[in-house]
């Protein structure tokens, strides 16, 4: 039995992971659970799954649902919280799918605790991906990717040298936007912006998509798990999402991994590799599919995914800063306090006034990504 711990249980990554628990329940024990502050889905988790430590954000959340647990539940709360319950549980594998960089002091913990990640939380890598890599390997542990776009490429890479890979290719499907002009963009609602046509998945990510902050975020996590210069990374703009990603092989040659938008699919492999073992998704017929249609990727069109590219060549804490940026500016879009063009004039205003500082330590990944937050809440058009 494996025994699993999950940072973010109540986000769309961290249901579907339990869902996926729920379809083997004599494989996994969950130890712990943490979440925000959903806690009456997670108190239904706790009743269910029975983990011995949970957190939420805050202490008085964490008061409001302590008289509700079972005996035996231990309650956390804040920072470190996350990290109790990524790094001192009994759990020999922590699914990482809280959103933002704040995932990043509990992965590292749980990496320095010898567990193995499933890694749904791309800003990790984006934020502090040179200090991420080094820990795992100085401890020997496994980077196992979740979102469906790396679990594609690491499923495509399996038993292939690594010297022979030509390029890798993202696919994406777009977003919400996908068929509308930059003119058409400026009256865009947030309720718009949330209708993604292929995925379920949390608001931010959402936005995302949209913005193509996410393939961007995506692009520089490849760069660290698979360590390929940005120069042989693609993307692809594929609206059915049905290839997830492929990889192109220096004989020619294309491996490609294909199936129905479903995020249990990536989840269970990580969780069960190297094995397969049946799963809830719907099989899928290419017949009834029908076709496919792929296009190049316009970087005028998209600019965020243009500015994620230079970020990552650029390196140090630029990456840092074009997160944190943009996650300000998406809970400013969300509350209707910008326009939805507004996202990427945030993103670059606060990219031209930073000074990149390389190979940057912890601390110093800390205090831009604050910088960043703080200019990206104070601007102004």
């Amino acid at each position: 039995m494996k025994k699993i711990a999950i940072l973010g249980s109540t986000g769309s990554i961290g249901t579907q992971t339990l869902d996926v628990v729920a379809m083997h329940p004599e494989q996994f024990q969950v130890e712990g659970l943490a979440a925000g502050s959903n806690i009456e889905l997670l108190l239904e988790q706790v009743t269910k799954f029975n983990p011995k430590k949970v957190s939420v954000a805050t202490k008085e959340l964490a008061d409001q649902l302590k008289p509700q647990l079972p005996a035996g539940t231990k309650i956390y709360y804040g920072d470190e919280g996350l990290i109790e319950v990524a790094a001192e549980t009994d759990s020999e594998f922590v699914v990482t799918a809280v959103m933002g960089s704040m995932g990043l002091p509990s992965t590292l913990a749980a990496i320095e605790a010898g567990k193995t990640i499933g890694l749904a939380n791309k800003e990790t890598l984006v934020t502090a991906g040179h200090l991420v890599t080094a820990l795992a390997k100085k401890k020997g542990i496994r980077l196992l990717p979740i979102d469906s776009e790396h679990s594609a490429i690491f499923q495509c890479l399996n038993g292939e040298d690594a010297s022979s890979i030509r390029q890798i290719t993202l696919t994406a499907s777009g977003g919400s936007f996908r068929d509308l002009t930059r003119e058409q963009l400026q009256h865009v609602t947030v309720e718009d912006a949330l209708k993604h046509p292929n995925w379920s998945m949390g608001s931010k990510i959402t936005i995302d998509s949209a913005t193509m902050v996410n393939k961007g975020l995506e692009v520089i996590e490849a760069h660290w798990l698979f360590g390929l210069p940005y120069e042989q990374i693609g993307v692809l703009l594929h609206p059915e999402s049905i290839i997830h990603s492929f990889v192109e092989f220096r004989d020619s040659s294309i491996i490609a991994q294909l199936g129905n938008p479903d995020m249990r699919v990536p989840i269970q492999y990580a969780l069960t590799y190297p094995e397969r073992w049946s799963s809830p998704s719907s099989r899928l017929s290419l017949a009834q599919v029908g076709k496919l249609n792929f296009k190049e990727m316009d970087f005028e069109r998209f600019p965020c995914l243009r500015l994620a590219f230079e970020c990552g060549k650029m390196g140090g804490t630029a990456p840092t800063v074009f997160n944190a940026a943009n996650e300000i500016a998406v809970s400013r879009f969300l509350r209707r306090d910008i326009s939805f063009l507004q996202i990427e004039s945030i993103i670059e205003d606060v990219l031209s006034k930073h000074q990149v500082q390389s190979e940057p330590d912890l601390m110093v990944i800390q205090e831009a990504d604050h910088w960043a937050r703080q200019l990206a809440t104070e601007w102004k058009q």
